[in-house]
Parts: C-alpha cells; sequence; structure tokens
C-alpha cells in the first residue's frame, strides 16, 4: 500500500508490489513445465533434421539437460525475479558457448526473465540495473562472438544476392535482432509494473472514495438526527411545560375558583391538541417521499401546516399565560414576508425562550417583542425571574440554548442570551434577510 505524505496525497513512486499470489506461483511453475517441455520438443526435433543453429552440438542428453537447466529458473519468475534473471542470464551463456542445437527456447527464456524482473522486483533500482546489467553482459557476449565471425575466415553465404557484404549484413542483423528483442523484453516489464501500479492506486482511490462516502452518510445522518432532536426538544418541551404550569394553577384554585380552574383545563386541553398537531405534522414531514411530497395524515381534517411561523406567536404567547405568569406581544415596524426557513426559526426560539421562562425562571412577567427592522427581523425575550445562576433556579439540559444558536447560526444571524441589569434574563435573535438588505440598499443608491 501506498504511503501518505503531508499533502495526504499518495506517493506512488514507493509503491511496491505486493508478493505474487499462491495461484500465480503455481501458474509459474506451470509457465516453467511448458517451457521445459517446448525445449525438449525443440532440441529433439533439431537434432533429428540435423538444423543445428551453430553447425555442430554436445550430445543429446547434455543438450536436454543444459535446456532445463535455462528454463527451471522461471518456475519461480514472479517470487524470485532478481535470482531468476541472473541464473538464466549465467545459464543462456553457458547455453550458447556450448552451442546446443537449440536457440529459440533459451531465448525465450531470457525475454522471460528480463520481463519478470521489470514487472515484479520490488526494489525499482535495483530492477533497472540488474536488467541492464545483463543486457550490457548479454552485447557484451555478442560482441564476442562477431569478433570471432570477424577474425576468422568468411563462411561461404551460397545464394547472397543483396547489396551489402554477407558478414556485414549479418553483423546488422544480430545487431538489430538483439536490440529489438532486448529493448521489447525492458519495455514490456516496465509497462507491466506501470499497470500493477495504477491498479493499485485506482483500488485506493476507490475505497477512499468509499470511506469518504460512508463519512457523509453518517454525518448526514447525524445532522438529521440532530435536527429531529431539536424539533422535538421544540414541540415537546413547550407544550408539556405549559400544560404542566396549567394543570397545577387549577388544582391549586380548584377549590377556590372553579372558573378560573376550567379555564386552565381548558388551555391544557388546547395545547394538548397543539402538541399533537405539530407532531403530526413532523412525522408527516419524516416520512415525506425522495420526490418531496409528504404523507398525508390520517386525520386530514384536523391537520394543521408542519411549519409554525410569525403569524402563531400571538397563539403561542397567549398559551403561555396563565393565573402566575402574564405574558405580553408586541410587533414593531411595519412587517414584510420573511422565508419560511427564518420564520420557523423565530417561532422555535420564541418558544424555546418561553419554555425557560416557564420551567426554570419562576417569572411573574414575559414580554415577547417582535421587531421589523430594514435588514432582517429581530425578537426579543424577556422576563423578571431568576437569572440563569441565580438562587434556586433549576438548572436545564442545555439543549435548548444550544438549539436556538443552531438555529439562528444557520440564517447567519446573532443570538444574544444574559442577564438583565434590571432583573430577569433577555434572550435575543436577530435573523438577516438577504432580500431585505439589498433592496435596503438599493435604495440608499442615488
Amino acid at each position: 500500500m501506498a504511503r501518505e505524505n503531508t499533502g495526504a496525497e499518495p506517493v506512488w513512486q514507493r509503491w511496491r508490489r505486493p508478493p505474487p499470489t499462491p495461484r500465480q506461483q503455481r501458474n509459474d511453475v506451470l509457465l516453467a513445465l511448458v517451457v521445459l517441455a517446448g525445449a525438449a520438443f525443440t532440441v529433439v526435433v533439431v537434432n533429428s533434421m540435423g538444423v543445428l543453429a551453430f553447425g555442430k552440438a554436445p550430445s543429446l542428453g547434455e543438450q536436454l539437460l543444459l535446456g532445463a537447466a535455462v528454463t527451471a529458473p522461471l518456475a519461480v519468475r514472479r517470487r524470485y525475479p532478481l535470482v531468476t534473471l541472473i541464473a538464466v542470464g549465467v545459464l543462456f551463456i553457458v547455453v550458447q558457448a556450448r552451442q546446443i542445437g537449440d536457440n529459440f527456447v533459451p531465448s525465450i527464456a531470457l525475454f522471460l526473465a528480463i520481463y519478470s524482473t521489470g514487472a515484479w522486483e520490488r526494489n525499482r533500482t535495483v530492477a533497472r540495473w540488474a536488467r541492464v546489467g545483463v543486457i550490457a553482459a548479454m552485447f557484451v557476449w555478442l560482441g564476442v562472438g562477431l569478433v570471432e565471425l570477424l577474425l576468422n575466415p568468411a563462411p561461404d553465404f551460397p545464394g547472397a544476392s543483396g547489396p551489402l557484404n554477407p558478414v556485414l549484413a549479418t553483423v546488422l542483423y544480430g545487431l538489430g535482432f538483439n536490440v529489438m528483442f532486448f529493448l521489447a523484453a525492458y519495455f514490456f516489464g516496465e509497462m507491466a509494473w506501470l499497470s500493477a501500479r495504477r491498479q493499485a492506486e485506482l483500488k485506493y482511490r476507490a475505497e477512499q472514495l468509499r470511506r469518504s462516502q460512508e463519512e457523509n452518510t453518517r454525518g448526514a445522518i447525524v445532522a438529521e438526527r440532530l435536527r429531529i432532536a431539536r424539533e422535538l426538544h421544540d414541540v415537546v418541551a413547550h407544550h408539556v411545560s405549559v400544560m404542566g404550569i396549567q394543570a397545577g394553577a387549577a388544582r391549586r384554585v380548584l377549590d377556590s375558583d372553579r372558573e378560573l380552574a376550567r379555564t386552565a383545563l381548558d388551555t391544557v386541553e388546547e395545547t394538548a391538541r397543539t402538541a399533537i398537531t405539530e407532531l403530526r405534522g413532523l412525522l408527516g414531514v419524516l416520512r415525506a417521499e425522495p420526490t418531496g411530497t409528504r404523507a398525508e395524515p390520517e386525520e386530514p381534517a384536523t391537520s394543521h401546516a408542519a411549519s409554525p411561523g410569525l403569524d402563531d406567536l400571538p397563539d403561542l404567547v397567549e398559551r403561555t399565560r396563565s393565573a402566575s405568569l402574564d405574558a405580553a406581544f408586541a410587533v414593531y415596524g411595519e412587517a414584510y414576508p420573511v422565508s419560511e426557513g427564518v420564520a420557523l426559526s423565530v417561532y422555535r426560539v420564541v418558544q424555546e425562550a418561553l419554555t425557560n421562562v416557564v420551567k426554570h425562571a419562576a417569572a411573574r412577567s414575559v414580554e415577547v417583542r417582535l421587531r421589523y427592522l430594514g435588514t432582517g427581523v429581530e425578537v426579543e425575550i424577556t422576563d423578571d425571574g431568576r437569572g440563569p445562576s441565580g438562587p434556586g433556579r433549576r438548572q436545564g439540559s442545555g439543549l435548548g440554548l444550544v438549539g436556538m444558536r443552531e438555529r439562528v447560526a444557520v440564517h447567519g444571524g446573532e443570538l444574544e442570551t444574559g442577564a438583565r441589569r434590571s432583573g430577569g434574563y433577555r434572550v435575543r435573535a436577530t435573523f438577516p434577510e438577504p432580500t431585505r438588505r439589498q433592496q435596503v440598499s438599493g435604495d440608499d443608491v442615488p
């Protein structure tokens, strides 16, 4: 496997080809047996015809033995490519020195040895110089043969009719054939190694892509879980808190003021219905089809919009009011349309702030102010209860504040929370509206 550099990019120049698999090793043994059988066959046939490569040859047994020796190292050509190259190179020269009848199969063995070193030797520097050394040795051996040819009396070349001298033509043919032979062995071995490296790189990239996709999927799942948890917290916590306060008020005045108790219980009932409606809407969104269509609620007659907005703020504040808590709502500035996402986030921020007032602040009054500014909307919730660290104030889980910050941050807004100098607590959230900001900037241009 490729290593990683500081740029997180694989250093494929340092890649090392993994050892051959057991199946590849078995195939090498099979190839060596096939080449060995071919060597034995050609030696027998050539000797039987009397067409010997060098005009004379040792005994048939010695030829078969040398043919077997030069092809046997191919059985480990991928496992030990360098050893195979050296062994085949030395034995090839021995075979030529002994002038066995066949030179074709030993040449095939030498070609495979050079190719295998280029394709499988893990140390690329050793692979390069070993092949260069063997090829150079072969050309030296070829040069020795050509020198002997030139020093000895020129043999007869019956039928020679070309424009070149027969000896010169023989020298040029030998050089040209060997150059092409060794270059081909070197080139194809190098290309096999590069192909294996590219395949390994593609597998590495594919694995990286798969892991990246898994990370993205896990991230999307976590984000969706957080969104669902935030929605459930906003819907359930607020309504349950309001129902608890109203139920407690009804219990306290049940014997002394039945009308006030009835009013409180009506508020509990209405709040419960609202909570159920919002939960149905949320579940409808979760059951939505990929095309964006939402599953129909089981009771269409009682279903409401899944996403409350700014128009629902008065009802939200009114439901918070109780015998022990006075709630007021006010709007400042000229109202204008805002995006559904901003409207829902404003509603949820107010809902969470009111929930904290009901559960933790022990306040007597709370006021919600909605301001339509030139570049966006601002909502402010203030109460006269205990501060966040005031004596006797119950500590929450902190999820509500985190949820408010996340909602505001999504729209590029700002959230301010903290105790007031005059007592109580304040939550102020600002939501910019890009459309309004562009309109205001356009109006300022003369």
